[in-house]
């Protein structure tokens, strides 16, 4: 039993050697660049589908209502409400998903009650009502509640990601133009329109940079709405929702 028991502590005094030799051999050895690249690549796909998660509630609610809106020509509010539900059932899938991760289980119910359907009622209350002083100047601020909501929403949820977006201009009536130096455009969709909301919005791209401007033109694009980079009284680019 003895020479049994010093085999044993022989053998796993043998196999603690080698495996430090292991290690520090494995130490010695130079990654080689073809291993750095299937790392960065690793890194980056994980990046980006973080990104995709986070970005799909915002996507599903944003152009969701834009969509129910201009091919189910319903009104601005129900198009808005069909697409808050959806969102908060993809955010109800999410939070049941880390919930069950962590704890095991997964009440769908209650999670859909009281974590998604405040986050999704909080987030589009905020972006409906409120506008932040950095984001447009007093006098334009004053008319945010006249914008169209989907506009607001858009609005709001690109604020997310870029922070210093300005606001230059909202509603217009036809004795601005004159004064603005301009001729008068009995289209301009900066009126209020028949079903009461202003649809246009002019954004500063003065100095924030060509790559910048760009983004913000490509989100809104793929959102739904119309966008016109022009110079009317200074260049600034010009959002719209038929």
């Amino acid at each position: 039993m003895d020479g049994f028991a010093e085999r044993l502590a022989k053998l796993r005094r043998e196999a603690q050697r080698e495996w430090k030799r292991r290690v520090k051999r494995r130490k010695r050895e130079k990654v080689s660049p073809r291993e750095w690249r299937l790392l960065g690549a690793a890194v980056l796909q994980g990046l980006l589908r973080l990104v995709a998660i986070v970005a799909l509630p915002f996507f599903v609610l944003v152009r969701g209502a834009v969509f129910f809106y201009e091919r189910g020509r319903v009104p601005a509010w129900l198009a808005l409400l069909v697409a808050a539900l959806l969102t908060t059932g993809l955010v109800t899938l999410y939070a049941s998903w880390l919930l069950r991760t962590l704890t095991g289980r997964s009440p769908v119910l209650l999670v859909a009650k009281w974590v998604a359907l405040p986050l999704v009622v909080f987030y589009c209350g905020s972006s409906l009502l409120y506008l932040s002083r950095v984001n447009a100047k007093p006098e334009v601020r004053a008319y945010y509640t006249s914008l169209h909501p989907l506009l607001r929403l858009a609005l709001s949820t690109w604020i997310l990601v870029d922070d210093r977006l300005v606001v230059t201009d909202m509603r217009r009536s036809r004795e601005d133009y004159p004064r603005m130096r301009l001729s008068v455009n009995e289209t301009s969709l900066h009126y209020r329109q028949a079903d009461g909301w202003v649809h246009a919005v002019d954004l500063r791209t003065a100095h924030r940079g060509w790559v910048r401007n760009r983004l913000v033109q490509v989100y809104f694009w793929m959102m739904g709405f119309d966008t016109l980079r022009h110079v009317g009284t200074a260049d600034h680019l010009h959002v719209e929702l038929d």
